[in-house]
């Protein structure tokens, strides 16, 4: 192991854990592993972690302790008992939650005396350790930079703010995003896979598409920021006539049509609240207060 890099404590196991291990001891940190299921840690210990008997053993080994476990009730069955030990420790939670358990852990974390910062690891297994795969943190900023040459092993760290949920929210709110996305292409793919056009085919098209897009979420962040949205790229009244032509397309070619239905009908409500004539960042409005358009 390098001297220089610092020890670092991992609790479960489970297919991200063991990435997460796997990538700081590739790295060259003294790493400490802990998980329920033991027999999950022996590959770990074959490539040179050393294996913690109890949780608290595990939390006293190393200034910093990475949590990534199955949601927060297990992250408490496990920590809470190892409370006694952390104080003067850093605690990074990677598990997945709301920000509102985001909020409970980090007051529960300062109250045994622990620096707490919470992330969400936006990449699968495969993708640790890859300085693309963003990590997201949030919650203490002097804790994050105090480890940020830790964190780097694992991928690019991207502090948000020093309120601890922030982490969690944007991970739901990308989420979100990359949904929408895939089904939108999956809808796509399906529609001209009527004519026997592969997905091969059409994806490249796709991409080139998607860096299209990029370009109007770059025009319109400063307009939703500003409330004003000036039509003088397309209006939406424009978006409304031409997801006409898609449901059309899709219909008569017996392709399920519940995706573009609900855009349709979220234009028609940013129209009918004045908006017909502003660009399609104006429909954040009706996506903002729904109640208002009831």
């Amino acid at each position: 192991m390098h001297s220089d890099r610092p020890a670092v404590t991992v609790i479960g196991l489970g297919s991200m854990g063991s990435a997460l291990a796997s990538v700081l001891l590739e790295r060259g940190h003294e790493t400490t592993v802990w998980n329920r299921s033991v027999h999950k840690a022996q590959a770990l210990v074959d490539q040179g972690a050393r294996l913690a008997a109890t949780p608290e053993e595990a939390v006293a080994a190393s200034p910093l302790t990475i949590a990534c476990v199955l949601d927060y009730e297990v992250l408490h069955a496990v920590l809470d008992p190892a409370a006694g030990s952390l104080a003067g420790k850093a605690l990074v939670n990677l598990t997945s939650g709301s920000p509102e358990q985001a909020h409970e852990a980090d007051a529960w974390a300062r109250s045994h005396g622990a620096d707490y910062l919470d992330g969400a690891i936006m990449t699968t297994p495969p993708g640790v350790g890859s300085s693309e795969t963003m990590f997201l943190y949030s919650g203490s900023h002097a804790v994050f930079e105090t480890h940020r040459p830790t964190l780097a092993s694992l991928g690019d760290p991207l502090h948000l703010g020093t309120d601890p949920g922030l982490a969690s929210l944007y991970d739901a709110a990308l989420l979100g995003l990359m949904w929408s996305t895939m089904t939108g292409w999956l809808h796509g793919t399906a529609l001209v896979g009527t004519e026997k056009t592969p997905a091969t085919a059409f994806t490249p098209v796709a991409l080139r598409w998607l860096t299209t897009v990029t370009g109007f979420l770059t025009t319109y962040a400063p307009q939703v920021d500003a409330g004003r949205y000036p039509g003088d790229d397309a209006t939406v009244d424009v978006h409304a006539a031409a997801i006409d032509h898609l449901i059309h397309a899709a219909e008569a070619r017996g392709i399920d049509n519940a995706l573009p239905e609900l855009l349709r009908s979220t234009m028609a409500r940013a129209k009918a609240a004045g908006h017909g004539s502003d660009s399609y960042a104006s429909v954040i409005e009706v996506l903002k207060n729904p109640a208002d358009d009831e």
